[in-house]
């Protein structure tokens, strides 16, 4: 596969932002098969934000000869009171039903790394954390706080603001070329791309992707003083906001009556939860997704891409119901893996 196929490949969407895509060609020039790291705290459930949309970017990695880890951070979770700030119980579901989540969606340990963060971390990585530390200014770690989903305000202890330091220095602990996230994360890797050159350490590829919008619609709560860019983090599919969420284990009758309440304005296709779920996850790749309908309703219809039903959506000739029913049985049949797995392996998804 030649350079600009693979760029293309870790660039489509939901990707929103590669830092730089100069970078990123220098790397594919110069290594055969880069490093790759996209990190979870051990939170809850794994929904479609979490979990389809990564699993979906990271077999693009796959398939562009990268080598991608799932990273685990347990001491992240643990410092931001996660799993009732339980450490053993924060790592046992590292281990077990956070990491069989992403087996479930296909990401094979045979193709993808999973590495738990405490393991990693030793006497120079910690020196990393404080000269990190030293580097950088407490209002800047403080602005970087809202990556905890947290506003600046909402920072409670010294270890809230240590965790910033802590994830730039993942970065360079784990040796990677290219760094992954949602646009959340942005502002860490950021400072993590300054540090590197601040410190003559080598400086990773960041790439972003857009954020899953949960089912509840869009709404704003000061993550960030851009409206655009707080909406799309203040609405993004949230574990803390279970209403908001579609977990990648869920039924088939649960999918259904949680896409039949979610927000859908009728002709309105920004920030609607339902056209971003096609746009991202059920269409992706140009899939056509298909209208089943009684005739009196316009009969069957098909959209051959996500453009196409937005225009479609945009002039009323698709009612939000038809929309919602479509998306709700096109989901469940997307998520029946995950499904089979953790009916099969019911004490994992017990542990959370």
């Amino acid at each position: 596969m030649d350079i600009e196929k693979k760029i293309e490949l870790v660039c489509r969407p939901p990707v929103s932002e590669v830092l730089t895509r100069d970078e990123l060609k220098g790397i594919f020039e110069n290594y055969a098969h880069p490093k790759h790291y996209i990190g979870f705290e051990i939170s809850g459930k794994v929904h479609l934000g979490s979990g389809l949309v990564t699993a979906l970017k990271v077999r693009d990695f796959l398939e562009a000869g990268v080598k991608p880890t799932i990273f685990l951070a347990d001491y992240h979770a643990w410092i931001n009171g996660k799993l009732g700030g339980d450490l053993e119980k924060i790592q046992k579901v590292a281990l077990g039903y956070f990491k069989s989540a992403f087996l479930s969606l296909g990401l094979d340990e045979g193709k993808v790394s999973y590495v738990l963060a405490s393991k990693l971390y030793d006497s120079d990585y910690w020196k990393d954390v404080l000269n990190i530390s030293k580097g950088t200014t407490i209002a800047r770690m403080l602005r970087c706080t809202t990556i905890m989903g947290r506003t600046e305000k909402d920072a409670q202890d010294c270890a809230s603001i240590l965790y910033p330091a802590m994830q730039a220095a993942d970065v360079f602990k784990l040796d990677v070329q290219i760094m992954h996230a949602g646009t959340d994360q942005r502002k860490v890797h950021v400072l993590a791309r300054e540090i590197a050159d601040k410190f003559k350490r080598k400086k990773t590829v960041a790439l972003h992707h857009k954020l899953l919008m949960g089912l509840s619609g869009p709404s704003k709560m000061g993550f960030e003083q851009n409206e655009k860019e707080d909406i799309e983090i203040s609405s993004k599919m949230s574990k803390s906001k279970p209403q908001t969420c579609i977990y990648i284990h869920d039924s088939e009758a649960e999918i259904k009556a949680k896409i039949g309440k979610a927000y859908c304005p009728e002709k309105v296709v920004e920030n609607n939860p339902i056209i971003e779920m096609c746009e991202m996850l059920i269409m992706r790749g140009e899939k056509p997704l298909q209208i089943t309908r009684p005739a009196k309703f316009g009969g069957d219809a098909e959209f051959a891409s996500a453009v196409e039903l937005k225009e479609a959506y945009v002039e009323g000739k698709l009612h939000p119901m038809d929309l919602k029913n479509a998306a709700a049985s096109e989901m469940a049949a997307l998520l029946k893996p995950s499904r089979d797995y953790f009916e099969k392996n019911k004490e994992l998804l017990a542990q959370i």
